[in-house]
């Protein structure tokens, strides 16, 4: 089964992308989003099955090259279970999505035929991310890495007639870049420490690697908190970590589908994914960890005060994802990786949800995607309101406090910020205050979001509000199973990923150091003031978002004049993107440009090109001269030619 789970999504891809003219446009459609509901039952009757210890699969030898010897082969344990479940479940249900939401884009001219291409980008898109999450080295997993990256930049960059797409693209892709050359250093370490990348040698080597020292960029420091701080640079641009993160809202050019693909439980999971199966090398390297836990802290914190003021609705939601991405790192380092993966299943689940319940109102509104100019949309789209309200109780983290009992972002988000707290660390401390506001912050914009969308009177263009309609059935059947995993995916595993059995449920796929780490264990005996926190502040962002967007919605205004530097700040996205532009893109560009005309210009076509364009005809003439077709003129030359070998002859051997 996990094989046919691996390669259905890439049979899909080849049918849709190049076997669409001989079965039709959708046939083809139908054919790849089949194929991914098959692998994704298969991957929940795998995802019942228990291994006590890796199990794998071993497609075909690779490659071998000296002491280099890997192998294509898929690692079946808890972690690729987990990750199987989610990629395919939300993939498969984001490929129905599709078939009612790219019919008849108006993006596009009547009679293109881009919704096969559409489809096969989806279906290679899960390929490479199932690549990644089964793999049994790091070679394998860095092509899956490299895989969802190219599908991305094709996802993203759908709209290619749109000059916003192609530079979000382009975006995207160059800033992935950048993290993927940490990884892959932290690839070739690894291969020079232990003398391989298979991981179970190179988790062995895990408390070998913390004892060692290596030398980078001149100076000698711990193996093991080099290297994984080389591989978590790769996850921070995967996973939109502060300072690689400036890509993620900007892929909101892309297709809605898209957001829901890579924004709620592929891509952009994948760095938290790496953290979690390389915890054999992360327990050795505490240093790491405590940076792990800041940025993600950070990143947290950072996204969700820009996800205040935004007003597109897709951007909403996007910096709501690299919020949750912060809280899951920060779980990841304080050592609670398995919390972290908790967190990852639940967020697949409502995220996945609500990007799709936003492309439902964005098609609604005639692809309007301005929250000012929307309103009063709860009695036009019913089903697609109490779809998004349920996505929102979800991330939230509405519960009842102090029991296992509410939605799955109440489950997921408090078992993070109370393992935060437990760590008793630096670190840890600071992530827990950072979360904790955070999570009123994201209770603040996301009831700002429901507000500003289905409540209040209608703003805008009116003939657009009273066009409304709901979205067709194979666009809301999605919603509906999305609904009932942000419903019950927390309650339901809950003793599985935070419980008393939670390491026999991980068995070896998660590695803790039990003499050091026992954060998951004391995460339960955390005061009762630390465990309502996070429903405090819930509470206080739904109160502060009712009575600026319900009871007073001039208030928002109001406050914005009165603090027109940090509404302008906020809206400004910190001013990162500028940052980086006066940084790194400016100076390239002006180095590019030196290079360019003074170099290239200058120098090479202007001097070497004219005195190439001065030796070059006198060497063709005095060339032509030889050539003048007499046999006396080639027997002299031979003659000449014979004379100098003679004398070169005579006088060497004369010398010796």
């Amino acid at each position: 089964m996990p094989v046919i789970i691996l390669f259905a999504p890439l049979i899909g891809a080849l049918v849709a992308g190049f076997g669409w003219r001989l079965i039709g446009e959708q046939n083809a459609k139908f054919f790849s989003t089949g194929l991914l509901f098959l692998a994704a039952f298969l991957s929940w009757i795998v995802f019942f099955r228990h291994y006590e210890v890796a199990e794998t699969i071993t497609i075909m030898r690779w490659l071998e090259s000296g002491s280099l010897s890997v192998d294509w082969a898929i690692r079946m344990d808890r972690l690729t279970q987990i990750m199987l479940v989610v990629v395919t479940t939300v993939s498969a249900l984001v490929h129905l999505y599709s078939i009612g939401y790219m019919k008849n884009d108006p993006q596009w001219g009547v009679g293109e035929s881009y919704e096969p291409r559409f489809f096969a980008y989806l279906s290679f898109f899960t390929f490479s991310m199932l690549m990644l999450v089964t793999s049994d080295n790091l070679l394998q997993m860095f092509f899956g890495w490299e895989g969802v990256g190219v599908a991305s930049y094709l996802l993203i960059g759908f709209y290619y007639k749109k000059p916003s797409a192609n530079a979000a693209a382009m975006k995207a892709f160059i800033v992935n870049r950048v993290g993927d050359f940490g990884f892959a250093l932290g690839i070739f370490g690894l291969f020079l420490m232990t003398d391989s990348i298979n991981f179970d040698d190179v988790f062995a080597a895990g408390h070998e690697l913390s004892q060692v020292k290596m030398e980078f960029l001149g100076l000698t420091m711990n193996a093991a908190g080099i290297l994984t701080l080389l591989l978590f640079i790769g996850a921070m641009g995967k996973s939109a970590q502060l300072f690689l993160h400036t890509w993620l809202p900007d892929a909101m050019e892309g297709p809605t589908p898209v957001s829901a693909l890579i924004h709620a439980a592929t891509m952009v999971t994948a760095g938290v994914f790496l953290v979690a199966r390389m915890s054999p090398v992360f327990e050795y390297a505490p240093g790491t960890l405590a940076f792990v836990t800041v940025i993600g802290a950070s990143t947290a914190f950072v996204a969700a005060t820009i996800g205040l003021v935004q007003n597109d609705i897709k951007r909403v939601i996007a910096y709501s994802t690299m919020s949750q991405l912060g809280y899951m790192f920060a779980a990841a380092g304080v050592g609670a990786y398995q919390i972290a993966i908790f967190h990852l299943f639940t967020h697949a689940f409502f995220k996945a949800m609500l990007f799709l319940g936003a492309g439902s109102v964005i098609t609604a509104m005639h692809h309007e995607q301005d929250m000012r100019n929307y309103g009063g949309l709860r009695h036009k789209i019913p089903k697609t309101f109490w779809a998004m309200m349920i996505g929102t109780l979800a991330i939230t983290g509405v519960g009842i406090p102090l029991t296992t009992i509410g939605f799955a972002g109440f489950l997921s988000k408090d078992a993070v910020i109370e393992t935060t707290f437990a760590a008793g660390t630096a670190a840890g401390s600071y992530a827990f205050y950072m979360l904790v506001i955070s999570a009123a912050m994201t209770s603040f914009y996301s009831w700002r979001l429901m507000f500003m969308t289905f409540y209040g009177d209608p703003r805008g263009d009116r003939s657009t509000h009273d066009h409304a309609h709901e979205s067709p059935l194979v666009m809301l059947i999605p919603l509906l199973v999305l609904a009932v995993g942000s419903v019950f995916a927390g309650m339901l595993w809950y003793p599985e990923f935070f419980g008393d059995n939670v390491g026999d449920w991980f068995a070896s796929s998660v590695y803790v150091n039990h003499e050091t780490n026992t954060v998951i264990h004391d995460a339960h005996y955390v005061p009762k003031w630390v465990k309502i926190s996070p429903f405090v502040a819930m509470l206080g962002g739904f109160l502060a978002a009712y009575y600026f967007y319900i009871r007073n919605p001039n208030a928002p205004k109001a406050l914005a004049k009165r603090n027109p530097g940090l509404y302008q700040f906020l809206l400004n996205k910190w001013y990162f993107d500028e940052l980086i532009d006066l940084v790194v893109v400016n100076p390239s560009k002006k180095l590019g440009t030196f290079f360019w005309k003074k170099l290239d210009g200058k120098i090479i076509d202007g001097a070497l090109n004219g005195l190439a364009m001065g030796i070059i005809p006198w060497l063709t003439r005095a060339a032509n001269r030889w050539q003048s077709g007499y046999v006396f003129t080639y027997a002299f030359a031979m003659i000449i030619g014979v004379g100098a070998i003679l004398t070169w002859f005579v006088f060497t051997r004369g010398a010796q």
